[in-house]
């Protein structure tokens, strides 16, 4: 087996650095953007599509819209981060794949479930696409840049990429109004200036060791956090007549299995020549404590996004004369304080952690996080807007102060063969932590609903003229139905009543339940206890999180002696 090991970096212009960070930004922002770009144009497709997503049997395509783009992305980045290590970083990052597939989705030519069907496909190769611009998008970086620079310049591209999922709400709601299919063609004319700007100026300054691939490993680690993830996505949804199907077979085969093959997985790496998994790497202390970090708070902050938009969409916007229809575009536009935030303290504390290290910046920045979340609580439901948007600017300050760092850190202290996947190994952590944590927190507020919503949607109705059948047929509906219906900007009374029922109504009466106050009064104060529930969890992990991020110790760059070398091993 050869091994080339280039330390001195090709001789490159002083301004290739900043070409560097300039594409692999473009491509993470991309690729976050189109994370959440959905989200709030979930509505305008699934009309244009012709599918009702709230009907009997129609959860699946839904489930998939939101997630099977993170799930596919999180599985392959490990991978790719690896191949890059071994083939090269460059080869193993562009556009092509993310490109097509956008083009895929944008030609969708069915409806119904097949057009749904489609579009789920289609997300599932754009998340591909997406593993290939964030797998190697940091060790790119990290060998283009000096280590005086590392903290400014991922602070910049890592902030980029937190901020597209947020600028993804806003850019959804535009473009979905306007025609559902210019939510994914949008990404194809930047797909491709990205492919041929990084095939033209884009060189291999990295070190490549050619290994064997980790056939064996590859599997039992797509296979397992696949299964895991799965039986996450379900466990929120109701099964066997409860309102979570946690401990429904089918969704504890999908965990048991895939926890087992994780650790099968950890088995196959601890022995294998050539490992996907770079286990010694944890012995790194900067690099364990701070993936620990990136784990625990992309945990505690995962599902902050979808809580807020249930909260602005299903309860502050209507009650403040926003109609249903209107309210996914305006979630987006009141939490661009949280944006800010991000874009504010991103590249500055990059900058500073290039002269301080990270351990001051990321814990502080953690233990901001958890006071916001404390300021949330503390907030009524019907709030005002000004002391909302405050409590946004700081948790997006202080994730700012905490993502910047904590990512220079970790990439400074890999050894530069083993970049590629160091960087990938972060990466999974941070993208399945975010599937985790939106199961966790929907499970939370479904548990907080549980508790008051069906007694207090059956006595409303019956109050108001429903038949006590259907009152009781939707008061013992599971509160998931509830969330989802917020979630997409529908009227969730209107959509679970139907137009029969509400057409034998008084009109005072039909016009109440519909209106813009009825359904927010009715579900504020169950919605209330699994905010508190959701957000205590925040709280408890976002603290854990700042105790992993002060025990990586002291400002630490690891020294590979910069001598060009070459090994040859038989």
């Amino acid at each position: 087996m050869s091994v080339d090991t280039i330390v001195n970096p090709l001789e490159v212009s002083p301004r290739y650095k900043w070409l560097v960070l300039t594409n692999t930004t473009i491509g993470v922002l991309l690729a976050t953007i189109d994370s959440s770009i959905m989200l709030i144009a979930m509505p305008d497709i699934f009309r244009g599509v012709k599918l009702n997503p709230l009907a009997p049997g129609n959860s699946f395509y839904l489930l998939w819209m939101i997630l099977g783009f993170l799930i596919i992305s999180s599985v392959l980045v490990v991978s790719l981060g690896r191949l890059g290590d071994m083939y090269g970083r460059v080869k193993m990052y562009g556009f092509v794949i993310y490109t097509a597939s956008s083009l895929v989705l944008t030609l969708d030519p069915l409806t119904g479930q097949p057009g749904a069907l489609w579009l789920i496909i289609g997300r599932l190769l754009q998340g591909v696409g997406a593993a290939f611009l964030i797998a190697n998008a940091a060790a790119i970086l990290t060998d283009a840049f000096p280590a005086t620079q590392r903290g400014l310049a991922l602070g910049i591209n890592n902030i980029a990429g937190i901020s597209g999922s947020f600028i993804g709400l806003i850019l959804g709601g535009v473009l979905g109004a306007i025609n559902w299919r210019f939510v994914f063609l949008v990404s194809v004319p930047f797909g491709l200036l990205g492919t041929i700007w990084s095939y033209i100026n884009l060189k291999e300054l990295g070190e490549r060791h050619a290994a064997k691939i980790d056939w064996a490993g590859n599997v039992t680690f797509g296979v397992g956090l696949i299964l895991v993830m799965i039986g996450i996505t379900y466990g929120i949804e109701p099964a066997n007549g409860k309102t979570m199907g946690w401990t429904s077979v089918p969704v504890l085969v999908e965990l048991g299995v895939g926890a087992a093959m994780l650790v099968a997985f950890l088995y196959i790496e601890s022995r294998a020549t050539d490992p996907m998994f770079r286990l010694p790497l944890f012995k790194i202390k900067a690099f364990t404590f701070g993936t620990l970090a990136t784990f625990l708070a992309g945990v505690g902050r995962g599902g902050l996004m979808f809580i807020l938009i249930i909260w602005l969409q299903g309860i502050w916007l209507p009650l403040h004369g926003y109609s249903f229809a209107r309210t996914p575009l305006w979630a987006g536009i009141l939490m661009l304080p949280l944006t800010l935030g991000f874009l504010i303290a991103g590249p500055l504390s990059g900058y500073l952690s290039d002269r301080f290290g990270a351990r001051y910046l990321a814990t502080g920045g953690m233990l901001g996080a958890a006071v916001a979340f404390v300021l949330l609580m503390m907030l009524p439901v019907n709030f005002a807007y000004g002391g909302f948007a405050a409590i946004l600017l700081v948790f997006g300050i202080a994730m700012g102060a905490f993502a910047s760092p904590n990512r220079a850190a970790i990439m400074n202290s890999l050894p530069a063969r083993d970049r590629g996947a160091g960087g990938g190994m972060n990466a999974t952590f941070q993208s399945s932590a975010q599937v985790l944590s939106i199961g966790i927190f929907f499970t939370l507020m479904i548990v907080g609903l549980s508790s008051a919503l069906s007694v207090t949607l059956t006595h409303g109705l019956i109050a108001h003229g429903v038949p006590t059948s259907v009152a009781h047929r939707i008061g013992s509906l599971p509160p998931v139905s509830i969330l989802f219906a917020a979630f997409l900007g529908y009227n969730p009374i209107k959509s679970l009543v139907g137009a029969k029922v509400l057409g034998h109504l008084t009109p005072a009466n039909r016009t109440d339940l519909i209106g813009h106050s009825y359904f927010p009064h009715l579900i504020a104060a169950p919605f209330h206890s699994g905010l508190t529930s959701a957000f205590v969890f925040g709280v408890i992990v976002l603290v854990i999180a700042a105790g992993a991020s002060w025990s990586r110790g002291a400002k630490y760059v690891h020294d590979d002696n910069r001598i060009q070398t070459l090994v040859v091993d038989d």
